[in-house]
């Protein structure tokens, strides 16, 4: 990332286009695999939606993400709900997160493939991987329009493989594209003992 696309994001989420949300549907349809106690970031955390969610569950949470504004507006909105959210404007391809010091990293609708390995390393033993993002085989123009940011078939599985994987789900355009969950492939996985 560069000075470029963190005015482009500032910008976005100053207009209002990216609206506030609620968690992604990864998180809040396998909230029952979290763990009781811990600390989570939310990365590339946009608005904050997910930070927020885990937050209210009592973790200690952390939110980066490379737009000020959407950390800025995250972090006094917790306040306002009386959240204690730590958030960070950081520029993930410079900064990545510290080595075994999360039990849970969420990250939804971001793709930086050369980060990959630096999110598996911030994983405690144990830690959880909640990810899901926009994939090539879609049924809308819902998301970004270049393929690179977009995941190959079955892809998270490849670039996760080094985790124990709990849950995949991943529909493309197989049978009723009108129904199901599309456009998006979700995935949590585990960090196991090195």
């Amino acid at each position: 990332m560069n000075e470029t696309d963190k005015n482009k994001w500032n910008n976005i989420y100053a207009s209002g286009e990216e609206k506030i949300s609620r968690p992604c549907h990864v998180l809040s349809s396998n909230s029952h695999l979290l763990p009781v106690t811990g600390n989570a970031l939310d990365l590339a955390c946009g608005r904050g939606a997910n930070a927020i969610y885990l937050a209210g569950k009592g973790y200690e949470t952390f939110a980066w993400d490379l737009s000020d504004v959407a950390t800025q507006d995250l972090a006094n909105r917790a306040r306002k709900m009386g959240l204690s959210i730590k958030t960070e404007q950081r520029d993930l391809t410079i900064l990545s997160p510290p080595p075994r010091s999360f039990d849970i990293i969420v990250i939804s609708r971001y793709l930086d493939r050369m980060i990959i390995p630096d999110i598996i390393a911030a994983l405690r033993e144990n830690g959880l991987l909640f990810y899901q993002t926009f994939i090539r085989e879609k049924v809308s123009d819902f998301g970004p329009r270049n393929p690179a940011y977009r995941l190959q078939a079955n892809e998270l599985l490849t670039l996760f493989q080094s985790l124990r994987i709990i849950y995949y789900r991943e529909e493309g355009t197989v049978g009723d594209a009108a129904k199901g969950f599309r456009d998006e492939a979700m995935l949590v996985a585990q960090k196991r003992t090195e």
